[in-house]
């Protein structure tokens, strides 16, 4: 990891510099969100920060950034193609916010970004949020050939980084910054848990199972929607609640009809907030087939709900088998119900590993931990770029 800030040169520490972001989208996604709270750790002493985006019809934290006093741009491309050729638009903009290091997100904004990065001579980190082999290939390819043009990347976690260096190498450095949370942020109340199980039509004893998700294949929703079936074979009261939107929904929504699940699977949209939804649950199902480190984990793990997600990349990071949830093979609804159900008739396990995890993400994956380690990676950049110049 970075040198501690009080090693770094002076010079470097007393200048304010801009940092801009640079990502895909900025929807209610993982790496999204992400932004929009490290914002609110972010040593202003120090750096100002910009935030710039291509998909215009997903600014979900656009008003967020903007509140908390981010500078916003959408650069307008609606597909791959199109955010190529916003390439000298991209860069025009980084000369003339005076940009002194950009921070791009996601493979494609990452291509983007190193070539601007290029054209401008300014310095450029990438974070990969995921594991390398999910990426379309021609995504992939496209990022692998565009990967010596930075100074540095960040992998959420270890499981990501060791799929960096099988796919990109270790030309560039990597550093492990894992994602983080506003544990402060997520705290269960009775009164809010009441209060939504009463305007989801939800009876106060159910017991209820649920998730937080974009709704698309990485998700793996059909086996989550199989594993609710096989719960509610066991165990008639229980109820689900799927909190989020995506292109499938529409899809997952039907096999919810199609398995009989209509009464009792309850489909929220997509929610700014949360935290209602999350304190109306009892335990906390992930069924993702693949995933960097994923932040709707974390949420759940900081509002004390016992976790059963697969055993897909950074998630064993996070879940710690036995002590803070159950770790399950992707693809295989039969043991994630097996796992559920264990845990809802044992009331005290429940507990135990509810507290275990808010605990672990308090110690290891706040959020202020998150931010402080990437502004330290930014002065160490700076600093290298100062040296070599």
């Amino acid at each position: 990891m970075a040198e501690p800030i009080s090693s770094l040169h002076q010079e470097i520490m007393n200048k304010v510099y801009r940092i801009f972001h640079l990502i895909k989208s900025l929807g209610r996604g993982g790496a999204e969100v992400l932004l929009e709270e490290g914002l609110r750790f972010a040593d202003r002493d120090h750096f100002t920060y910009g935030y710039g985006y291509f998909l215009p019809w997903k600014n979900a934290v656009v008003s967020g950034l903007e509140q908390q006093g981010g500078e916003v741009v959408c650069f307008k491309a609606n597909h791959a193609a199109n955010m190529i050729l916003a390439i000298p638009r991209v860069t025009r903009f980084l000369k003339k916010w005076k940009a002194d290091l950009v921070h791009c997100h996601l493979p494609m904004a990452g291509v983007v970004g190193r070539i601007a990065g290029q054209l401008t001579g300014t310095p450029v980190i990438y974070t990969e949020h995921n594991v390398m082999e999910r990426y379309h290939s021609w995504t992939r390819r496209a990022n692998v050939f565009s990967w010596k043009w930075q100074d540095w990347v960040v992998a959420v976690s270890h499981e990501v980084s060791e799929s960096i260096k099988s796919r990109a190498g270790n030309s560039i450095p990597v550093t492990v910054v894992q994602n983080g949370v506003a544990v402060h942020s997520y705290v269960a109340s009775p009164e809010q848990r009441k209060r939504m199980r009463v305007q989801l039509g939800i009876e106060q004893d159910a017991p209820v199972i649920g998730t937080v998700a974009v709704f698309r294949i990485q998700k793996d929703l059909l086996n989550w929607l199989k594993t609710a079936e096989i719960i509610r074979r066991r165990n008639s009261n229980v109820r689900f609640l799927l909190v989020g939107d995506g292109l499938l929904f529409n899809e997952v929504k039907a096999e919810a009809v199609r398995l009989g699940l209509k009464e009792v699977v309850h489909f929220t949209g997509l929610q700014e907030d949360v935290v209602p939804y999350l304190s109306a649950m009892d335990i906390y199902l992930n069924s993702s087939i693949f995933e960097g480190l994923p932040i709707s984990l974390l949420e759940a793990m900081s509002m004390k709900l016992p976790v059963v997600a697969t055993c897909v990349g950074g998630v064993p990071e996070v879940v710690v088998d036995g002590k803070t949830g159950f770790l399950v093979p992707p693809r295989d609804p039969e043991t994630l119900a097996e796992k559920v159900s264990f845990l809802l008739s044992n009331d005290q396990l429940r507990h135990q590993f509810g507290l275990a995890g808010r605990a672990l993400v308090e110690e290891h994956f706040s959020m202020q931990r998150m931010t402080q380690q990437l502004e330290e990676l930014y002065l160490r950049v700076l600093e290298k770029r100062s040296l070599v110049h």
